[in-house]
């Protein structure tokens, strides 16, 4: 795990590894590293720079610190509905950062419906992206990097 909750300040729960998720959906991962080596797709995709997505290789990218990684920490603002499938039940938050800036995040289908209820507002959320290289845009100014969710936190309760 990546996390170091020393500085959170609150007791903090991990809500979502992605590595347990692709444990589940091996699926994903034959997808997405089939897609890097299809030579005909040569905008879409990962690149591959860091190792195929998931494998042993790619996962020691991240442990080695070789991949560049975003360690964000705010507190939830809001939680909300998203997208176009039917729902009562809020999938996704905006969260405040130190800097002041607010950044929206997706409550991910494989978190449970326990740890589901820790998203509430002025809860604490700590979470860790991978950026992996993207394929050559084919539009100047396109983004070069996917984040990905490696991991994500929530306090056991609001911190104010």
């Amino acid at each position: 795990m990546l996390f170091n909750f020393d500085k959170a300040g609150v007791p903090m729960k991990v809500v979502y590894l992605l590595k347990e998720e692709l444990k589940e959906n091996p699926e994903r991962v034959a997808l997405a590293q089939a897609l890097t080596l299809n030579a005909s797709k040569p905008y879409m995709g990962l690149k591959g720079t860091y190792g195929l997505f998931g494998s042993e290789e790619w996962w020691k990218s991240i442990d080695d610190k070789r991949m560049p990684l975003l360690f964000l920490s705010g507190i939830i603002q809001r939680t909300y509905i998203a997208g176009q499938d039917p729902s009562s039940k809020a999938n996704s938050f905006s969260f405040l950062l130190d800097d002041g800036s607010v950044r929206e995040e997706s409550i991910y289908d494989f978190t449970s419906a326990e740890d589901r209820e820790l998203f509430v507002v002025g809860s604490r959320v700590e979470v860790v992206y991978a950026f992996d290289e993207l394929k050559p845009g084919a539009v100047e100014g396109e983004s070069t990097h996917l984040d990905i969710v490696l991991e994500m936190a929530v306090s056991l309760r609001p911190v104010n």
